[in-house]
């Protein structure tokens, strides 16, 4: 049986995240520090022999996932995919985390409580629908590449429901595990499920901040 070797990797920094907005389905483009990180992260994975990307196509990992491309010998053809995007937020979606803390207490303290089934109002996604698009959908692009490396561009909680995933994390679990910007996650897959090799690599982008936020 052949092991799908996964990197993992959250776009980088977009103004939003540095507003502390959150931005869901919204389409916000990275900003310039942004544009530094997804450059690192090329850089520091030229060496990879990346078989195959898929990207969300929001346009922030988009753009993360073609510097990462370009960086590479023989740059392959990203491949848009929407089940990578971020979970849908509906109403929270623009707001800063202290304006959706005033304006929907409740609902701020069910999000803050990770209650799997709630629903942010307005069109968003629970935790489990999240989930039950996401986590196959890495799996299915994984089962496509059996023996290479594959490089998946997505967003902060994408991130989450991977490592959740490779580590039987449970969805209400507190997380303890960081989410940075444009770092590098390894993981493998087999028929079995997901298994985590490494996480949240910064090496590349010691020069700058990187924001741990994980809605994004």
């Amino acid at each position: 049986m052949q092991v799908t070797r996964l990197l993992a990797v959250r776009h980088g920094e977009t103004a939003w995240n540095a507003d502390g907005r959150i931005q869901g389905h919204l389409d916000i483009p990275l900003n310039e520090q942004g544009l530094w990180q997804a450059g690192r992260a090329g850089a520091a994975l030229a060496d990879e022999s990346i078989g195959a990307i898929y990207a969300s196509d929001l346009q922030r990992a988009w753009q993360t996932a073609q510097a990462i491309a370009q960086a590479q010998p023989q740059p392959p053809i990203v491949q848009a995919d929407v089940r990578l995007r971020e979970r849908a937020f509906g109403e929270f979606e623009g707001r800063s985390f202290a304006q959706i803390e005033t304006e929907l207490p409740e609902d701020a303290r069910r999000w803050r409580q990770r209650d799997p089934e709630f629903t942010p109002p307005g069109g968003g996604e629970s935790l489990i629908q999240f989930r039950e698009r996401v986590v196959p959908a890495a799996a299915e692009l994984a089962a496509r590449h059996p023996g290479q490396l594959v490089l998946l561009v997505a967003h902060g909680g994408v991130m989450d429901l991977l490592y959740r995933a490779a580590t039987a994390q449970e969805l209400q679990a507190p997380r303890s595990w960081q989410l940075g910007n444009a770092t590098v996650n390894r993981l493998l897959w087999t028929p079995q499920g997901f298994s985590l090799v490494g996480w949240n690599d910064d090496a590349h982008l010691q020069q700058g901040t990187v924001l741990d936020e994980s809605t994004s």
